[in-house]
């Protein structure tokens, strides 16, 4: 990833690099049913709604914010509930990564990877930069790249690094540590929901010396039904996205030098 590099590509981790369909989201179901106290649990379509809004990014936020709702529905202020956000912090990260914090046997172990160390190596030999911005913390981020992937110590702006998206201020660091002396290549943000894209819109809002391209993936839990992938799509579309892919992989070069023209 030297002098050669013609593009930039940042991808966020949840839902285009590991699938968390069965995991953030089932812990953040858990999380949700514990503090309803077993009376409500959302699926897929309802976290899918939520974080449409474009500003649920952090599951432990999104946790808090669908126990409150149920609780309005039913009458009751949040200033009632008395919900410790630490408490629901500590619950969410005990069915993720499990109970013991040192040795994770949670959730995380059990995440699809949605591509292969090669197609990074590919990227490098066609000379495109890449990196990771995510609302993954740090040591969420760091197992599944350099334990799952094998990576040695990518560029990585996690949780704890930034503010939350749609704030592009971590896409704006991993581009300042991705470009070297490339300054002002082409950046294409690869990411599965609103919030990423309209990071991308605020990223060019910002800094309009550059492009800055949005590449919705669609996450493997919209793509068993065509009607629900479809309208997905246009979702990530309406919220900047120039296009959407099924999978990460089909970000090829080729696919790259296209959206460059």
């Amino acid at each position: 990833m030297g002098n050669e590099a013609i593009a930039i590509i940042v991808f966020d981790i949840d839902g285009v690099i590991r699938d968390v369909s069965n995991s953030y989201r089932r812990a953040l179901a858990d999380t949700v049913e514990h503090f309803t106290q077993g009376s409500y649990r959302p699926t897929q379509t309802d976290i899918d709604a939520l974080k449409g809004e474009g500003i649920w990014n952090n599951d432990w936020e999104a946790s808090q914010e669908m126990v409150h709702r149920y609780f309005e529905q039913q009458g009751k202020a949040r200033s009632e509930l008395g919900l410790d956000y630490d408490v629901l912090v500590r619950f969410f990260q005990s069915r993720y990564r499990g109970p013991d914090p040192d040795n994770w046997t949670g959730y995380i172990c059990q995440e699809p990877l949605l591509l292969e160390a090669d197609y990074l190596n590919q990227l490098t030999a066609a000379g495109l930069s890449w990196g990771f911005f995510s609302g993954a913390t740090r040591g969420s981020a760091t197992f599944v790249l350099e334990k799952r992937l094998g990576l040695s110590a990518p560029v990585l702006v996690a949780m704890e690094d930034a503010p939350g998206k749609p704030d592009p201020t971590g896409l704006f660091e991993a581009v300042s540590r991705l470009e070297g002396e490339n300054r002002g290549m082409p950046v294409i943000y690869a990411g599965d929901t609103v919030a990423d894209m309209q990071t991308v819109l605020r990223a060019r809002e910002q800094d309009s010396t550059r492009r800055w391209i949005g590449v919705g993936i669609l996450p493997p839990h919209v793509l068993g039904s065509t009607e629900y992938a479809l309208n997905y799509s246009n979702g990530l579309i309406e919220a900047g996205a120039s296009l959407t892919l099924a999978n990460v992989q089909q970000l090829t070069p080729d696919r790259v030098r296209q959206l460059m023209k």
